[in-house]
C-alpha cells in the first residue's frame, strides 16, 4: 500500500498566524502588511505570520495585528512544535505603500518592514530572502513544509 501524505490548506488573515508541523499550503494577501515566514531546515516544517501594524503599544490585547506581538509567537509556537532556533531561516514580504499618502505616519509599510528584519537581527535567525516595499500588494503561497514560498504582484487599482 502506497503512503500519500495529505496536505492542509489555509487562509491567512490579517493579524493571525499559522503554525503546524504537518505539510500545509498558505495562502494570503499583503499590503502594507507584513509576513515573516519562518521555516526549520532541520524538521522541514514552518510557520507565517500577517501583522498591520509594526508595535504594540502596551493598551489593550497584545494581539498579532502587531509586529512585535506577531513575530514573538511566531517563534514560539514554532519552538513548541519542536523546532530549533539555531535551524531557522527567515523569509519576509510585503510592506508595500499600498495608499498613495504625504504623511510620514502612513508609512506603515516601510514601518512594518523596518520591525521584521530588526526583529530577525535581534534574535539571530537569518533572512535569506525577501520581497518587500514598492508600492504595489502581494499574494503569498507558502508551502510549510519545504519552505518554498510563491508570490506574485497585485496592481494598484486607479481611483478616480
Amino acid at each position: 500500500m502506497i503512503e500519500t501524505t495529505t496536505v492542509l490548506t489555509h487562509y491567512l488573515f490579517p493579524g493571525t498566524l499559522y503554525v503546524n508541523s504537518r505539510p500545509s499550503v498558505v495562502t494570503t494577501v499583503l499590503g502594507s502588511c507584513v509576513a515573516v515566514c519562518l521555516f526549520d531546515q532541520e524538521h522541514y516544517f514552518g510557520g507565517i505570520n500577517h501583522f498591520m501594524l509594526p508595535y504594540w503599544n502596551g493598551d489593550g490585547l497584545a494581539s498579532p495585528k502587531y509586529g512585535n506581538v506577531a513575530i514573538k509567537k511566531l517563534l514560539e509556537k514554532m519552538i513548541l512544535l519542536g523546532a530549533d532556533k539555531k535551524n531557522l531561516i527567515a523569509k519576509i514580504f510585503g510592506g508595500g505603500e499600498v495608499i498613495d499618502t504625504t504623511m510620514a505616519n502612513f508609512y506603515i509599510g516601510e514601518r512594518n518592514i523596518e520591525l521584521a528584519f530588526q526583529y530577525m537581527q535581534d534574535v539571530q535567525i537569518p533572512v535569506v530572502s525577501s520581497c518587500v516595499g514598492g508600492l504595489y500588494g502581494r499574494k503569498i503561497i507558502y508551502s510549510t513544509n519545504t519552505g518554498v514560498i510563491q508570490h506574485s504582484f497585485i496592481d494598484r487599482e486607479v481611483r478616480q
